[in-house]
């Protein structure tokens, strides 16, 4: 993997990850704030909802650094190894959570007037993404699994051929 590339992906890693923290230190308490105005009927659904912000965005925090942690072993040629599949076991847990926590966002919002249909009907649509970026990365996974098998198998092969040699 090249320095640049890198260097850009690591770059666009901690961007995100200092405007994840930015939205858990900031953007959740003020959503606190604009929530206590809830009309009485739907105060039950304040505390869920913060609950499940705050998770989606732990969630996505778990992915950056997981990334980091796979580009850090891209780097140094380590990647194609029983070690990487922690972290991205990790990131498809990861993403299955945030998935499950979506469609729990829709469900919460899903009765009464509060908010349209088609806004549930989006955050449904936001949570099948999800599940969908969830299956790509596991067809990842099974792409890694060949790859290790492969690397295993020539270290192998060299192994007999400096033998014979």
């Amino acid at each position: 993997m090249g320095q640049v590339t890198v260097l850009a992906l690591r770059a666009v890693i901690a961007t995100l990850l200092a405007g994840s923290l930015a939205v858990q230190t900031l953007m959740v308490p003020l959503l606190a704030s604009d929530l206590d105005g809830l009309d009485e009927r739907y105060a039950y659904v304040r505390t869920p909802l913060l609950a499940v912000v705050v998770l989606i965005v732990l969630a996505a925090q778990t992915v950056l650094i997981c990334v980091w942690r796979l580009v850090t072993m891209a780097r140094r040629g380590t990647v194609f190894s029983y070690a990487a599949f922690r972290y991205v076991h990790i990131v498809i847990g990861a993403f299955v959570a945030a998935a499950l926590l979506v469609f729990t966002l829709g469900a919460l919002l899903a009765p009464g007037e509060a908010v349209a249909p088609g806004v549930v009907l989006l955050v449904g649509g936001v949570g099948l993404a999800i599940v969908g970026i969830a299956l790509v990365v596991l067809v990842l996974r099974m792409l890694l699994a060949q790859a290790v098998a492969r690397e295993l198998e020539a270290s192998r092969m060299r192994a007999e051929l400096a033998e014979v040699i």
